[in-house]
Order: C-alpha cells, then sequence, then structure tokens
C-alpha cells in the first residue's frame, strides 16, 4: 500500500526521489509525486498514473531544485486515483506523503471544518495535513505528537515544514518506514529496495517514534519526546538484487530464483541431516506439547498454509486449522493457552495478519511468524521466528516467496514430527534429503518446462473463466496457481477440490472452456484422471500438470496439453509443481498486455483492512 521516500543531503532532491521511487512503484502506481524545498518554498509536482507520467510531468515543468524533499507512490483507498487526490498534500505550512489509513478521518474532518478549514481532495491523509497545520504551534515534534495522539489507524508519514527547510520529519504506526542514512545525507522508505542506491544502512522506526532527518544525520524522539537511541542495522542483499538483471520482468526473473532462494532458506536450518531451528527459538522440547495449530495468513501465504496443513497432519497428527486473517480477527477463534498460532506474511506487515497474531497471544496461544521481511512488525512481535531467505520480491504477484514459505512449513513439519516421535530419525533424515534436492527439481522444471508453458498461455488469452481442479495436496496447490493467474491476467479463475465438481460446479463447464488439472499425488490419480474425463467430456479443454511418471500412463486423449515435472518424494511435489502454473500465469499476462509485475487494483504489502 503506497510507498514513501524522503531525502536530505547534498543530492539533486528530484533524481534521488524518482530513483527511489522506482523501487517502490510496486506498492502503488495509481497516482505518484514529489515536493522538494526549492529556494525555501516547497515545490509540489504531481500527477495521476504511473511513475513514467510523473517522469514526463517533471520534465515538462521542470524539476524542483533543492536537496531535502519527499516522495509518494499511491495505491488508491479513500478518492479516486486523479492529480487532485495525488500525494504529496499541502496545508499552508505542512506537507505530507502518507501510507496507511486514518480510520477517524471523518469526525476530524468535520472538526476541521468547523474550525474554517477547506479540503480539496477526497483522501484521508489531508484530513492530517490540515490537523498538522491547524495545530502548528512553532515545534515541528511537538506538534507531530500532538496530532498522533488523536489519530486513529494504521499509517507511516513523512513531513515538511515550510519553515524547517533542512529537515525532513518522519512517523509511523503499523505501517512499515525504515530511515536509511549514508555520510551526510538520510533518506525513509517504506521498504529497503528503494535506498540500496545509495546506502545498505539504516534504523527501523518503532510504533509512535518520530524521526528527524538532516544532513548532520538522525535524531529519534519517542512518544513522550524523549531521545531513543537505535541499533543501526545493515541490508543483506545489495542493489543487484533489487533489479531486473536482464529479465523483461521482476515476475519471471522471481520465477528464476527460486531454486537458489529455497537452497538459501533451508540449508541452514539442517544439521547432521536433521531440520535445526534453534536459531528460530524452535527446539523439540518447546513445541512437542502443541496439541492444536492454527495457521493464519492473507492470499499467497494462506495457501502455503494450506500445504502446510496437509503435511503436518499427515507427519506430525497434529490438527491444523487454515484460516484467512481477516475471518480470524472477527469469529471469536477457539485458542489458548498450549496452542500454537503460525502467522505466514511476506512482508511482515499485513494488517491483518498482525492483527491475528495479537489477538492470538492476547488469548494465551503461542505464535510462530514465517516472514521473509527482516525487522517487520510481525517479526519483532512474534515469539517464535523463521524468516524465509527469498531476498526482495518485487512483483507484486509472489512467486518465490510461496516455494521458500513452503520449504520452511516442511521443515517446520518435520521438526513437529520428530518432536511428536510419529516419525523416526531415519525417515526424517530421508524427507530431509528429499527437501535439499528441491533447487535441483526446480531448477528442471525452469529449464524443461517453460517453452512449453509459454506455448499453452497462447491458448488462454481469449478465455473468459476457468477452473483449476486437483486432489489433497494438489487442491492446496490449485488455489495458489488459480489466484496468480487471475492477479496478473485478469482472468477469471476459481480453484475446486476435483471430487467437488458433481456438487455443482460442472454446471459451468461448456465448449472450449479450459481446465487446469494438477496430478502428483499416485494414490488420487484415478480419481483425478476420472475427473478430468467428466469436464472434458462436456468440451473442457484441459491442461494437465502431472509428474512423469503419471504421463506415461495416460491415454492419449485424457488432456489436452500436458506439462511433465519430475517426480519426486509426493509430499514435496508442491514445490515443483507450483513452477508451472507461476509460468502460466506470466506468459498469459504478457500476452494479454499486462504488466505482470503491477496488475491493477493490488499492492505488494497489505497495510490496511
Amino acid at each position: 500500500m503506497c510507498g514513501i521516500v524522503g531525502y536530505v543531503g547534498p543530492k539533486d532532491c528530484s533524481e534521488v526521489l524518482v530513483s527511489a521511487l522506482t523501487k517502490l512503484e510496486y506498492r502503488g502506481y495509481d497516482s505518484a509525486g514529489i515536493a522538494v524545498f526549492d529556494n525555501g518554498e516547497i515545490k509540489t509536482v504531481k500527477t495521476k498514473g504511473k511513475l513514467k507520467d510523473l517522469e514526463d510531468k517533471l520534465n515538462e515543468v521542470g524539476k524542483p531544485g533543492g536537496n531535502v524533499g519527499i516522495g509518494h507512490t499511491r495505491w488508491a483507498t479513500h478518492g479516486e486515483p486523479s492529480d487532485v487526490n495525488s500525494h504529496p498534500h499541502s496545508g499552508a505550512r505542512v506537507t505530507i506523503v502518507h501510507n496507511g489509513i486514518i480510520e477517524n478521518y471523518i469526525e476530524l474532518k468535520e472538526f476541521l471544518v468547523s474550525k474554517g478549514k477547506t479540503f480539496e481532495s477526497d483522501t484521508d491523509t489531508e484530513v492530517v495535513t490540515q490537523l498538522l497545520d491547524y495545530k502548528y504551534n512553532g515545534n515541528p515534534l511537538e506538534t507531530i505528537d500532538d496530532v498522533m495522539a488523536e489519530l486513529k489507524g494504521s499509517f507511516a508519514l513523512g513531513i515538511m515544514f515550510k519553515d524547517f527547510p533542512d529537515r525532513v520529519f518522519a512517523v509511523r504506526r503499523e505501517s512499515p518506514l525504515i530511515v536509511g542514512v549514508a555520510e551526510g545525507e538520510s533518506f525513509i522508505a517504506s521498504d529497503v529496495p528503494a535506498i540500496l542506491k545509495y546506502t545498505r544502512n539504516y534504523y527501523l522506526l518503532d510504533h509512535d517514534e518520530i524521526a528527524t532527518l538532516t544532513k548532520e544525520g538522525v535524531t529519534f524522539v519517542d512518544e513522550h519526546l524523549d531521545p531513543v537511541e537505535k541499533e543501526l542495522k545493515t541490508a543483506d542483499w545489495d542493489m543487484e538484487a533489487a533489479e531486473k538483471g536482464g529479465y523483461p520482468h521482476f515476475m519471471i526473473k522471481e520465477i528464476n530464483e527460486q531454486p537458489e532462494a529455497i537452497k538459501t532458506t533451508i540449508m541452514p536450518r539442517i544439521k547432521d541431516g536433521l531440520p535445526c531451528l534453534e536459531e528460530c527459538g524452535i527446539t523439540l522440547d518447546k513445541i512437542k506439547d502443541f496439541n492444536n495449530i492454527t495457521i493464519v495468513a492473507c492470499g499467497t501465504a494462506m495457501h502455503a498454509g494450506m500445504v502446510g496443513k496437509y503435511v503436518i497432519e499427515d507427519l506430525a497428527r497434529v490438527p491444523v486449522t487454515v484460516d484467512v486473517a481477516s475471518e480470524f480477527r472477527y469469529r471469536n477463534p477457539i485458542i489458548g493457552e498450549g496452542d500454537l498460532v503460525i502467522i505466514i506474511s511476506q512482508s511482515g506487515e499485513t494488517a491483518d495478519s498482525l492483527a491475528a497474531m495479537r489477538l492470538a497471544k492476547q488469548k494465551g496461544a503461542a505464535t510462530l511468524a514465517i516472514v521473509n521481511a527482516k525487522g517487520s512488525s510481525i517479526a519483532r512481535e512474534a515469539d517464535m521466528l523463521i524468516y524465509t531467505l527469498a531476498g526482495p520480491e518485487i512483483a507484486v504477484a509472489s512467486t518465490k516467496a510461496y516455494t521458500t514459505q513452503l520449504s520452511v512449513m516442511y521443515l517446520f513439519a518435520f521438526e513437529l514430527a520428530l518432536a511428536k516421535e510419529t516419525v523416526s530419525s531415519a525417515e526424517c533424515k530421508r524427507l530431509v534429503s528429499a527437501l535439499m534436492k528441491m533447487p535441483e527439481a526446480v531448477q528442471y522444471v525452469i529449464d524443461n518446462c517453460e517453452k512449453k508453458c509459454k506455448y499453452i498461455a497462447t491458448k488462454l488469452i481469449t478465455a473468459d473463466s476457468l477452473l483449476y481442479i486437483g486432489r489433497g495436496l494438489d487442491y492446496a496447490l490449485s488455489m495458489e496457481g488459480s489466484l496468480k493467474l487471475k492477479e496478473v491476467s485478469y482472468i477469471h479463475s476459481e480453484s475446486y477440490a476435483a471430487g467437488e465438481l458433481k456438487h455443482g460446479t460442472i454446471s459451468l463447464i461448456e465448449e472450449d472452456m479450459p481446465v487446469i488439472a494438477v496430478a502428483t499425488q499416485t494414490d488420487v490419480i484415478p480419481k483425478t484422471v476420472s475427473n478430468i474425463v467428466e469436464v472434458k467430456s462436456r468440451g473442457a479443454k484441459v491442461i494437465l500438470v502431472c509428474t512423469d511418471i503419471c504421463a506415461r500412463e495416460l491415454k492419449d486423449d485424457v488432456a489436452n496439453y500436458v506439462v511433465e515435472i519430475p517426480h519426486t518424494d509426493e509430499l514435496l511435489m508442491p514445490i515443483t509443481a507450483a513452477v508451472p502454473l507461476q509460468i502460466l500465469a506470466y506468459y498469459t499476462a504478457v500476452n494479454r498486455g499486462n504488466d505482470p509485475d503491477k496488475p491493477r487494483n493490488l499492492a505488494k504489502s497489505v497495510t490496511v483492512e
């Protein structure tokens, strides 16, 4: 949701802000803007559209010349995408950029209108601007602190005061914001990639802390305006990792990065052939008494949790419930002491997931976070933490974050099964050995299936709707395949347990309707094939993703197109089988003229409910 940047230093501020925003455009791309101190005045340039539209406008009207400023890419929440609703927003003495949602903006707006304030936009952001302007007493820190006490919601703000042209202020509550530092310059950004071109050193801003950026450095105060000393952190990946590296899109680059990402995620957590999660706060003694597990997540992360449910229940014989975070929060879940709640989130800032974790902790449950973003809110607040080491994932549609989440779920399931003594040490070593072979298996699929998937994608261009079907683990994977396709291609898609088709959904099948079937689980392949035959006999165009063993046993007319992947341990097949589904979604989007990195209406980090 929205990207924030800010800069104070010797460089051309406009250049720095636009460059930084290019690394955050995945967070919001329906409008963009910058505000820079130019000869003591704040000059703002903003426009509806993507960052390229802002660059065109800057070339047309002239870039502000200065060394202090803030910038923004917007994902609309209040008010349609338009020039006037774009950020930055300015009052008489204050200019701000904002990520998140102000929940009580209506009552605040009514108060400000009663005090004579007028509003140009439909945004909640302008309410904060006007409130800061109304309360400004000449002391920025006191004013920001005063306003923070009145705001409800989750948000991050970059702020400039007209009479302090040498500095930028920043504050956050729930929404992500970092403060980068280099010699003689400082930055704010919603995410690390924005500053990697300039520095890898940064501070994590805690809730309600206020940062002041000047060319001399950065200072921090807490909600009581007392000084705060903070630990300087260093990003463990560089600029190259956040660039396309010759690929046409980040999505296909990140699909190709999966073998290395999986390897990087699993290898440090294996010792003597067994899973070792002690560095994550997880030991056999600590987890052996958990008798109920709830996995809470959103979107792709929830689908990783669905695979985790199958694997944990199969190996450790512990019942697992998978819940969408936005539903978990409001159904008064039955959890408490002795239960484990696993929160999965790529960004570690997903608003519903964070709130769900806090609810679980309030009810006395232990919490385990599986996240990719280091130092994120979920990572910092969980009782136990396993980082997926996927590196930066820039494309909105998740690929390598998903397969690394799966990899972590397998490691945890193996460890839990050992703790519960439901598998032997020898069997666990066999499973770990199979997991260690997954990077090679994924690389094989990328090398040998991309051409076939690219061809099949040409057959989906004109589809209005399609189905994904599978059984067991294949059904869990089909959910993610269906989401990936609709995210980037905008084709309506649904996933169904193959055995459920006869209970209503098969009525949707018509001539040439695509049905993508996944069949990697030997014990249910005959059943899945029967379901494939049922839809094909009703005119469906069937695309089958299956193991090479399954493919050899199929009759030629079972499917219209077959994508073969190598047979591995069947429990681990979702990792390899995910790859052709990702590639199909990517090329379908490209063939339809879509930008797969920035699908409409979506944002990478969902920091609002």
